[in-house]
């Protein structure tokens, strides 16, 4: 079955909700957190560039000197910040640094688009109820970074993902969004995961404006 075929497009999203429905006054600042490709990064800035979202992203940290989302920042104007994880001695130095510089450029909202670090209380109680995250899997189930494959493994028939407000358990937190992605038989992680990363795009955005209106 071709990935064109109309059972893709059979996801549900909840709640079902327009950007129109969420109205912001002041422009949220958002803080980007960022270890690969970057796609949910650019998705994010490009709902701001349409008028979807009403946010500007003042800086982009990312902990990978290789990772393409650096690329993307340059590409759109934004700031990258640097700060490569194998510089610190443990998890609550590199976190003491990414809330500095998350103060520093006064963010009101911090969006982990695809940061594949743990975490400490260091950052989370530093912008506690702030702090977003996007995973690949319909919450509470499929935690961790196989959550695709985990999936697949499982035989379940419907996954997706979900964005969520972070909290020191790795994966959970309160669920803002989810979208649900039907698994077909002839499903691989590769063909799977680009389908979850289609709605990843749709919620992301949302999610924010929803977090934004909830929790500030």
């Amino acid at each position: 079955m071709s990935q064109d075929s109309p059972i893709d497009a059979a996801s549900l999203i909840s709640p079902d909700i327009s950007s129109q429905q969420i109205q912001l006054g002041t422009p949220l600042k958002l803080g980007i957190m960022a270890s690969g490709n970057g796609s949910n990064f650019e998705i994010v800035a490009q709902a701001i560039e349409e008028g979807k979202l009403n946010a500007q992203i003042p800086v982009l940290i990312y902990n990978n000197p290789d990772a393409k989302v650096a690329a993307r920042a340059a590409n759109l104007g934004v700031e990258a910040v640097l700060l490569n994880h194998r510089d610190y001695k443990n998890r609550k130095d590199l976190d003491r640094k990414i809330v500095q510089t998350l103060r520093q450029y006064d963010v009101d909202l911090v969006i982990m688009a695809g940061w594949m670090r743990l975490v400490t209380e260091v950052l989370i109680d530093a912008f506690a109820h702030k702090i977003i995250n996007i995973h690949p899997s319909l919450l509470p189930s499929f935690k961790g970074v196989r959550a695709v494959e985990q999936a697949l493994e499982a035989r379940v028939k419907i996954t997706g993902c979900t964005v969520h407000l972070l909290c020191l358990e790795m994966d959970s937190g309160p669920i803002l969004m989810q979208a649900a992605v039907p698994v077909l038989p002839d499903d691989t992680a590769e063909t799977l995961h680009a389908r979850i990363q289609v709605q990843e795009h749709r919620i992301l955005p949302l999610g924010i404006a929803l977090a934004a209106q909830t929790h500030l």
